[in-house]
């Protein structure tokens, strides 16, 4: 149902790098863009598999914000020692400076970005939380309104749910928090690794595209500098980290940051999606308490599952993982993008030994799983079809309620045998076509 897809897989290509469809790395003070390989085989998801992964995606995503509030409010988790206390607040992603703030309408995760894979014994597998800045949701957008005018036959042909609202659903997200005024997009701009996507979902959503400098508080409300006059912002979906976001209240050296916005979000004058410190939750430690959230809150068993996980945190685990680090994938939890991943079986004996001796020096920096054989999906690449290792980010928007944006990112691998599959690692992006019933 794709192959014509296939054949325009070059002037797909050739369209996004025209639009400016890239992925921007800055590192050892040197930014560069390199293109979003896209490979135009989709993923293909049927309308029953869509059904148990939506509602999954809910329940997880409905936990983990009831854990924020609960974490930034009464601890009540960790009174009932679910969640250990010396685990929950040593998390890098935990603020002290957002205690006691309660967010409009009680929402911090406004969009998450789940990562899961599909294992080869046919269930669904979440390997990360993503709950403060997650991108991706503009790629397969735009790969598929060059793919629907590269060839309108399949999609009109095919009952493929539509993708085109993913702008709506963000606004409406952003209008069910707003405090009054305008809603704006804030980006570091234009050398940031991401600004593709700020000023495309700005644009799709109805928001003012904002950098910091355009932006400044008075009496504790946030306004953006108009060519004509100062204008109220309601809601500022902010594209920058927490510890840059303020330098008054965070990194004093940032200057991406706009001063005082945590005194206009804290005096419910602004909403912020997403919350700032959102990080205690999506802690690669944390992921392992997220089933226990889910029963502990909601009452419900979990209906994903987590890969299986150690935290050599506990005395069992560093046990397992110190017999076992040579079967194990090895994450730093400070890391993100693919970075700080390692598989042990990859490692001489002398490097696993010292990885071993970094793990008991330091439990909670790692966490350890066992490897999930996941599935290859078919990808064009090099002129012919081969498997290639792939992952699916799922976006969960939370607004009057929460919900799953029916398409989301698949990202693979281009290296034959590799199962890193993040953009900033050399990944390649699909479109993802979720079926109707």
């Amino acid at each position: 149902m794709y192959e014509n897809l296939v054949r325009h897989t070059p002037k797909i290509n050739q369209q996004l790098a025209r639009y400016g469809v890239k992925f921007g790395i800055y590192k050892d003070n040197v930014f560069s863009e390199r293109l979003f390989p896209f490979d135009a085989v989709p993923r293909i998801i049927s309308a029953e598999a869509w059904d148990v992964l939506e509602r999954g995606l809910i329940q997880r995503v409905d936990a983990l914000n009831a854990y924020l509030r609960d974490l930034y409010g009464d601890k009540q988790i960790i009174a009932d020692g679910v969640v250990p206390q010396d685990f929950a607040f040593a998390s890098s992603g935990y603020l002290p400076q957002c205690e006691g703030i309660v967010p409009p309408k009680g929402i911090y995760s406004h969009i998450s970005g789940i990562d899961l894979v599909e294992g080869d014994d046919g269930e669904w597998y979440v390997l990360e939380d993503n709950l403060r800045i997650p991108s991706g949701a503009s790629y397969p957008l735009v790969a598929r309104n060059l793919c629907r005018r590269c060839d309108a036959e399949t999609f009109r042909g095919s009952a493929i749910r539509d993708n085109r609202d993913y702008g709506e659903r963000l606004r409406a997200v952003m209008d069910n928090v707003n405090c009054g005024g305008i809603n704006v997009v804030l980006t570091p701009g234009r050398f940031n690794a991401a600004y593709f996507e700020h000023s495309y979902l700005a644009e799709h959503a109805g928001a003012v595209l904002a950098e910091p400098s355009e932006l400044f508080v008075d009496n504790e409300t946030l306004y953006f500098r108009d060519a004509t006059a100062n204008r109220k912002v309601g809601a500022v979906y902010r594209r920058l980290s927490d510890e840059y976001l303020d330098p008054l209240c965070f990194l004093p050296e940032s200057l991406i940051g706009v001063p005082n916005i945590m005194s206009a979000y804290r005096a419910g004058n602004v909403a912020i999606v997403n919350a700032p410190g959102n990080g205690a939750a999506d802690d690669k430690g944390i992921y392992y308490f997220v089933p226990k959230m889910v029963e502990y809150y909601l009452g419900e068993k979990p209906l994903l599952k987590n890969a299986s996980t150690y935290l050599p945190f506990y005395d069992d685990d560093m046990a397992y993982v110190m017999d076992n680090a040579d079967t194990l994938v090895i994450k730093d939890v400070a890391e993100a993008g693919g970075y700080g991943v390692v598989f042990g079986s990859t490692l001489a004996p002398e490097k696993l030994e010292e990885l071993k001796a970094l793990i008991r020096r330091e439990p909670r920096r790692f966490i350890a799983q066992e490897v999930i054989d996941f599935l290859c999906l078919p990808t064009y690449i090099g002129g012919e079809m081969v498997p290639r290792k792939a992952d699916l980010r799922a976006f969960v928007l939370s607004g009057e309620k929460t919900s799953v944006w029916p398409s989301g990112l698949t990202r693979y691998s281009r290296e034959e045998g590799s199962s890193v599959v993040n953009s900033s690692q050399g990944g390649g992006f699909k479109d993802t076509w979720v079926l109707c019933r």
